[in-house]
């Protein structure tokens, strides 16, 4: 029991404010898989969570994700760990697509995304190697829309691969995100104004794209509010 209490809720100073911090466990009881399909077998571990899009979801940069239940986040911090693998049927335009979405509203119709394309880090063409991880807000402003209005201020170079495990942690202040990779004190990735605006909250997801087999684990919450 004090083992379950230290795991789940902790407490901490930052900047003279207190952020509290949830150590969420990924078993089922937990999760919603919404236009994924989503299995426990213990491939990557007994503490990891699989997840594959939904063959019927077409369109890609869309809501394809294992939420959290019972989680509101609004600012503060959210670390996990992901890792792609390619699926043995995926496309040609699958890069084994893995990520977070938060502020996602009760329907589902809005969220902010960051995701990363792991085989574009290691891939020999520089265009696609500069495009390993991407910030989109479902659903006006997916990928195709900022690499036509805003080219390259969304997305950028990270030192990632496929089939390996991958830090993440971003961070939320107002309309503001940061995304460091793998314990990095640098961002590797900072989104000014964000399209959903400021003083948002809304749930979590583990989120998935097409040719993609999904795991993710030890995910960490610190709300500042």
């Amino acid at each position: 029991m004090k083992k379950n209490i230290a795991n789940l809720i902790l407490m901490m100073s930052i900047s003279g404010s207190i952020a509290y911090a949830q150590k969420i466990s990924l078993v089922k009881e937990n999760l919603f898989p919404h236009l994924v399909e989503v299995s426990f077998d213990g491939q990557q571990g007994k503490n990891a969570v699989r997840a594959v899009k939904s063959p019927e979801v077409i369109k890609v940069d869309e809501p394809t994700y294992v939420k959290i239940n019972n989680v509101a986040f609004g600012e503060g911090t959210i670390e996990l760990e992901v890792m792609g693998k390619l699926l043995p049927n995926a496309p040609d335009s699958a890069r084994a697509f893995i990520g977070l979405a938060f502020h996602i509203n009760s329907d589902d119709s809005k969220f902010e995304g960051i995701y990363l394309r792991p085989t574009n880090a290691v891939a020999e063409n520089q265009i696609r190697r500069n495009r390993s991880v991407q910030y989109f807000s479902y659903p006006a402003f997916k990928f195709n829309h900022s690499r036509k209005t805003n080219p390259g201020e969304f997305e950028t170079y990270a030192d990632i691969a496929p089939n390996e495990w991958i830090k993440m942690k971003v961070v939320v202040r107002g309309d503001n995100a940061k995304l460091y990779i793998n314990g990095s004190q640098n961002p590797s990735l900072i989104v000014n104004k964000m399209k959903m605006g400021a003083n948002q909250t809304g749930g979590l997801g583990l989120w998935v794209d097409i040719g993609t087999e999904g795991y993710f684990r030890n995910l960490i919450v610190r709300k500042d509010k």
